[in-house]
């Protein structure tokens, strides 16, 4: 049975300590946090902590627990199309607590969740906050807000049922109202379909959806209540058009240009490219009922997106790591290190986008994202050595999440 959240001192000793600012292998490090879960010192493991049996990972690698920016954590892959009308906002919620457990144990001890309806993430994450449920620390958009017919609006029932999506939204004002609504129901971050989608039946993903001028009343008005905002932005125009209005990051990226390129690093704009998932969708995604539209789109823009990836790389533009998780399934996150690697990044590169760089994104980068005192102590630990082999982080064998053990398979 896994433990719930208990406030009690602790600390381990790491064989191996990576530091994700410089990217240097420390050894023998000893961490230590308090009763609130908070890190009070880091250091040679040498030091003896005053009444604190430390938890022994010396034939381990340690460093921070990871981050995924973009999340669906009450989606299942397998509830694809129009097996998607079937699912009840109960059922999407119990998929949810199922999902937050899964990433947990992963190895990510934060995600920001990008769209789920009826706030069935924020009833995951507040059962997570109560200890009610295991789960990651949680920032959540509630509806992704859309215009009529877009990418983020229910487009699988005809005519006569005349529905819609809560988040979708027409002009700047009602825009902002929207933006307001889903604030009062629990939104920590806006999300917007600025473009059109892959995993929607209509609406081509280079086609644009939001205009310049409700993204900028959108963005302007989400920023006055203190919250960001992430764009659902394949096509080209869309992106620098999402950019221009002032949103904080840009989802998937796909056909991002050299001018979109430029404007983001302009801007210090985020781009989040899901270069996994092209994997998933194309070998599986006719068995889990995927629409046909949709694997076209797939195929279309999927290896568009990589090469954009690597442009932008190579351009130096900021990247936070962000994977669509729940179009694949959840506790796979992992796998897109890989793929990062594959297509131009060093190995901790790829790290410190799930880590220093996803945490400033979030808005919380003296918190998570680093193992330094007065941070959360969020630590996971690998057999081996991730700058040699990223994809060793598929496979973590200890999780701690604010001081309190929820995975370790290192010990036992």
């Amino acid at each position: 049975m896994l433990p719930k959240a208990q406030a009690t001192a602790g600390a381990v000793r790491c064989g191996k300590f990576l530091d994700v600012r410089t990217g240097h292998l420390l050894d023998n490090q000893l961490i230590l946090w308090d009763k609130d879960g908070v890190i009070t010192f880091i250091g040679p493991a040498d030091a003896t902590p005053f009444g604190i049996v430390p938890i022994d990972l010396l034939d381990a690698t340690c460093l921070p627990g990871l981050i995924d920016v973009h999340t669906h954590i009450t989606f299942d892959p397998q509830n694809s199309g129009y097996k998607s009308l079937g699912i009840s906002v109960p059922r999407e919620t119990v998929i949810g607590v199922k999902n937050a457990r899964l990433l947990l144990l992963a190895g990510f001890t934060s995600i920001r969740d990008v769209g789920a309806s009826h706030y069935t993430d924020v009833a995951v994450r507040d059962g997570v906050k109560a200890g009610d449920i295991l789960g990651p620390r949680m920032i959540v958009s509630g509806p992704p807000l859309t215009i009529t017919g877009g990418h983020c609006d229910k487009n699988l029932l005809p005519s006569e049922f005349n529905f819609k999506a809560e988040g979708v939204a027409d002009g700047p004002w009602a825009a902002r109202q929207k933006v307001r609504e889903v604030i009062k129901f629990g939104a920590d971050v806006i999300k917007i379909c600025a473009s059109g989608g892959v995993m929607s039946r209509i609406g081509h993903p280079d086609v644009p959806q939001y205009t310049l001028e409700e993204m900028q009343a959108i963005t302007s008005e989400a920023h006055r209540l203190g919250r960001k905002v992430a764009a659902h932005a394949h096509g080209t125009e869309s992106i620098k058009n999402a950019i221009r209005a002032g949103v904080d990051s840009i989802e998937h990226s796909s056909l991002i240009d050299e001018e979109g390129i430029r404007l983001a690093k302009e801007r210090r704009t985020y781009l989040v490219f899901d270069i996994y998932n092209d994997d998933y969708i194309l070998a599986s995604g006719e068995k889990n009922d995927v629409l046909p539209e949709s694997l076209d789109k797939e195929r279309q823009i999927g290896r568009l997106q990589r090469e954009n990836f690597r442009k932008a790389l190579q351009a130096g533009a900021r990247m936070a790591f962000g994977t669509d998780s729940g179009i694949y399934p959840h506790g796979d996150n992992a796998k897109q290190f890989g793929k990062m690697v594959e297509w131009g990044m060093k190995p901790i590169d790829a790290i410190q986008s799930a880590t220093i760089n996803a945490a400033d994104l979030l808005g919380q980068p003296d918190k998570v994202g680093t193992v330094e005192k007065g941070c959360y102590a969020d630590i996971i630990a690998v057999r081996g050595n991730p700058l040699d082999d990223v994809t060793i982080l598929e496979h973590v064998s200890f999780v701690l999440k604010g001081g309190t053990v929820y995975r370790n398979d290192i010990t036992k």
